[in-house]
Parts: C-alpha cells; sequence; structure tokens
C-alpha cells in the first residue's frame, strides 16, 4: 500500500453501499458523498416512491448506479429481504451505513411509553438487525465496513430526549461489540455521531428559537452544521482510508464534546 496515492484511499469504485434512511437528510448526504467517490449505492427507507426518486436524482447528478428499495428497518424479514435484493442485484456488499432514525421529545414524566419503544426499535433495534444481516455476508467475504449513525447525544445529555439520548449511547455500545466481533474477519464496526444539523428530525425546532439557541450554544462554532459537512467523515470509515479504524465514534459535532 507505500505505493498507494492517498487521494485514491478515499475512493470507492466497485464498492457496493446500502444506506439506510437514505432517503433524506444526513442517509442522503452520505449517499451522494459515496456515488460521488464511484461506489454503487442502495438507498432504504419505507416510502418506495422516495426511494425511488431519490436514487434516480443520486444516479443522474454522479453517472453511477444507484437502487432505492423500501423497507422497515424494525421489521426482521424485511431486512432480511432488503439485504438480499442488494445482492442479488449488484453481487455483494462491502459496506452498510445504519442512518435510519427518529426522534421524539416529551419530558421523562410524560413521555408515553408507546413512543419511546417506537425510538429504541427504530435507532437502536433496526440498527442490530441491520448488523446482523450485514455480518452474515461480510464476515464469508473477509473484508467491509459497517458504519452506526450515532449522535452527540450518544455521549452528553440533553433534556427532553431520554429515548434518543438512551438509543444513541447504545449504538455506541452495540458498536464497539462489533468491531470486536468481526475483526477476525477483516470487517470494521465504527460509529459516526453528528452533533446539531438542521434535518427533518430537527427541523420541528425551529418553531421555538430560544431552544435553537440553547441548542447552538453547546457547540463551539455555535451553529447548525451543514449537511455537506457530514459528507467527509462518513467516506473516510466507509472507505480504504479508514482500515485501522474500528470500534470509534467520529464526531462531528462543531465541538459540542469539545467542552
Amino acid at each position: 500500500m507505500a505505493d498507494v496515492n492517498t487521494m485514491d484511499l478515499f475512493r470507492m469504485d466497485d464498492q457496493v453501499v446500502l444506506v439506510t434512511g437514505g432517503t433524506k437528510g444526513l442517509g442522503r448526504e452520505m449517499a451522494l458523498a459515496f456515488s460521488e467517490a464511484g461506489a454503487t449505492t442502495a438507498l432504504c427507507s419505507r416510502s418506495e416512491a422516495d426511494c425511488a426518486s431519490v436514487a434516480a436524482e443520486i444516479s443522474e447528478s454522479t453517472g453511477n448506479p444507484c437502487r432505492g428499495v423500501s423497507a422497515d428497518v424494525t421489521d426482521e424479514s424485511d431486512v432480511d429481504d432488503l439485504f438480499g435484493k442488494v445482492v442479488d442485484e449488484f453481487g455483494k456488499l462491502d459496506v452498510l451505513v445504519n442512518s435510519a432514525g427518529m426522534n421524539i421529545r416529551h419530558p421523562v414524566e410524560e413521555f408515553p411509553l408507546e413512543e419511546f419503544r417506537q425510538i429504541i426499535d427504530v435507532n437502536l433495534t433496526g440498527s442490530w438487525l441491520c448488523c446482523r444481516a450485514a455480518g452474515r455476508l461480510l464476515k464469508p467475504q473477509g473484508r467491509g465496513s459497517v458504519i452506526n449513525i450515532g449522535s452527540t447525544l450518544g455521549a452528553v445529555g440533553l433534556a427532553e430526549r431520554s429515548a434518543y439520548c438512551a438509543s444513541k449511547a447504545a449504538i455506541a455500545g452495540l458498536t464497539r461489540t462489533l468491531a470486536l466481533e468481526w475483526a477476525p474477519y477483516g470487517v470494521r464496526c465504527n460509529a459516526l455521531c453528528p452533533g446539531p444539523f438542521l434535518t427533518e428530525i430537527n427541523k420541528p425546532l425551529l418553531k421555538t428559537p430560544e431552544k435553537v439557541a440553547s441548542l447552538l450554544s453547546q457547540t463551539a462554532f455555535n451553529r447548525w452544521g451543514e449537511m455537506h459537512e457530514i459528507r467527509g467523515a462518513a467516506l473516510f470509515l466507509a472507505s480504504p482510508a479508514s482500515t485501522y479504524v474500528t470500534g470509534s465514534s467520529l464526531f462531528v459535532d462543531g465541538g459540542w464534546t469539545a467542552q
């Protein structure tokens, strides 16, 4: 590898990448980054129409294959079908990004149990199911990268986010465990932990400017992350540039966790 050009380490030609939650927000940004780097991408969300339209947009923009596959990541049979379809079409899987997620905000005393379980199911159980399916494919290949989308709120607390913080803290533990399990097989597992980006999940906060100001003041830059600012970190963890990195959590949070 000594003769490899550094920038070539970030190329993803001949790589097949699956991004759950890939039709919106940070998932879409990451899928676009992988496609621009040469990868063949598959996007997953519950909406078949969104999958088809976003996949077509990315493919048209980059000239590389992109397919949308609708699935519910909390449904075991849906997840198994999803991975089967990706392999049937593209012949393999090299990278999984678990970006499907949700957030609901309540004080803990007012948090409905059903909504708490919903967040845990999507953010944690869905990621676990996809990791399990990916491991069954990647271990026999002897290579691969899994990126679990964690959060700054997996490392610090924030009022009214008891379910979300709990789910993202659990993602960190899941990531470290799978990194140890998969290392003997050449498969890496890392967590990418965004701070405050103005995604669909966070747009409801705009109704309360004082909460926005309080949230952004937690960052060193005192601003929202711009959507494209997730791309480089995702590409690093997915690509050959990070082959000696596993079990890590990479924070893209504007300095929140520096405090």
